[in-house]
């Protein structure tokens, strides 16, 4: 029995030393970082085990060799290696004794992307990211929203979104635009339709409908204007913000005292900009939109801050890239004042030396959010009208590399999402 028993032991060991990985490096060595991340998703598609090396190569993947995987990499231009369990064995002593950890991801996330119907005058860099990668996502808004549909997806992402009611402060440059007319129009239509008397109402309703949604356990990533419209609408719930050219009548004079932070997900103490005439939301972005820094692109960047892979593995996880300083890019909302951040949401990214944060993450009920300052990674400034980013010519971007992680995350084992 016991000769039988060494004999099984020695033939299992001898197929783990000789079973087949297929590794996806992360570092300065990967072709295509961006389709890189799609090559891991169609991996989970399968309802195969993904396991997310955290630091090991700027985050390598590790998963099962399969020649059909081998071949999208191929097709794709990704980057692979191949290699035996010895040498897997040893990439996992490695990580033992270092700041590294292996993460298991194993479900591909459902995801959603809010986006209003037809033409925007501006892209989306998630979306571009994700088309770019070939990750696939439902686009909803608000009718979807408001219905609850929210619920059947494990991810869901915003960008440059208003949900104040003030048509995104254009009114001052672009009210005679025709793709702002239009809009306006369509939009105050769609808010009757769902009952409301005016925008400002229904986009509250649907600010509060996403914070449920991340309460109830959902993942929430937002970017650019998105971010401090999303919690200005929460805290404003039970007061009036809007002038009179948005919704017909004048702003409550006391609605600055009125503003609820309990009920915001990551900023506090902000001060409302209710001057229709101004580019700007609140005193949380900097510099403000109405006052931009005049800066060197070449020389604005910030620094990913360092985390504990085996002790805080959700920012690191979130901070994965090939490079820990980044290049800076400009939106309507670029970054956030540290002082206006409440205290239990993570930094995870900023300029070093001054109150400018980039990049934060938090935790809301069952759910999470997280945050990035800025329109798109490789675009500076990206003003209304301009054309797309090409990620073809940007597909080492660490920027956008921030934005896919978040993707992944969902996918993560629940037991090691602990903060």
């Amino acid at each position: 029995m016991k000769k039988y028993l060494t004999v099984l032991i020695m033939l299992f060991a001898l197929q783990t030393v000789s079973a087949q990985y297929l590794l996806i490096p992360m570092d300065m060595s990967q072709n295509d970082h961006l389709k890189a991340y799609g090559i891991a998703y169609s991996v989970l598609e399968k309802e195969i085990t993904v396991e997310w090396l955290l630091n090991y190569r700027g985050g390598s993947f590790l998963f099962t060799d399969l020649p059909s995987v081998r071949q999208a990499c191929q097709l794709r231009g990704v980057s692979y290696e191949t290699m035996g369990g010895a040498a897997v064995n040893a990439i996992y002593a490695e990580i033992e004794t270092k700041n590294m950890d292996r993460v298991k991801l194993e479900k591909a996330p459902v995801i959603a992307v809010y986006s209003p119907p037809g033409y925007q005058p501006w892209d989306d860099a998630v979306t571009l990211a994700l088309t770019y990668a070939e990750i696939k996502y439902d686009r909803v808004y608000d009718r979807e929203v408001l219905a609850g549909k929210l619920d059947k997806y494990d991810w869901l992402h915003l960008h440059h979104e208003d949900f104040t009611g003030q048509y995104g402060k254009f009114w001052a440059a672009f009210r005679n635009e025709p793709w702002y007319i239009k809009r306006q129009l369509e939009s105050e239509k769609l808010a009757k339709e769902l009952g409301f008397s005016k925008l400002s109402k229904e986009k509250g309703a649907v600010a509060r409908e996403i914070k449920r949604y991340v309460d109830k356990g959902g993942f929430l990533f937002a970017m650019c204007s998105a971010t401090d419209a999303l919690d200005i609408a929460l805290a404003a719930e039970n007061t009036d913000i809007c002038a009179a050219v948005f919704d017909g009548d004048g702003v409550d004079p006391d609605c600055q005292k009125k503003l609820d932070y309990s009920k915001t997900l990551a900023f506090t103490n902000f001060k409302v900009i209710t001057d229709p005439a101004v580019y700007e939301f609140s005193d949380i972005d900097t510099p403000p939109s109405n006052m931009p820094r005049v800066r060197d692109p070449e020389t604005d960047y910030f620094t990913l801050f360092e985390f504990s892979a085996k002790y805080d593995p959700v920012p690191t996880m979130l901070t994965q890239d090939h490079v820990n300083v980044v290049k800076g890019f400009m939106g309507q909302t670029t970054m956030f004042r540290e002082d206006k951040i409440k205290s239990s949401v993570t930094i995870m990214g900023k300029i070093e030396g001054t109150n400018e944060v980039k990049y934060i993450h938090g935790n809301s009920g069952k759910g999470t959010f997280t945050f990035y300052g800025g329109h798109d990674p490789e675009d500076y400034t990206h003003r209304v009208g301009d054309p797309p980013t090409e990620l073809e010519l940007h597909k080492n971007s660490p920027g956008y590399r921030l934005i896919l992680n978040n993707i992944l995350f969902p996918a993560a084992k629940k037991k090691k999402l602990k903060t």
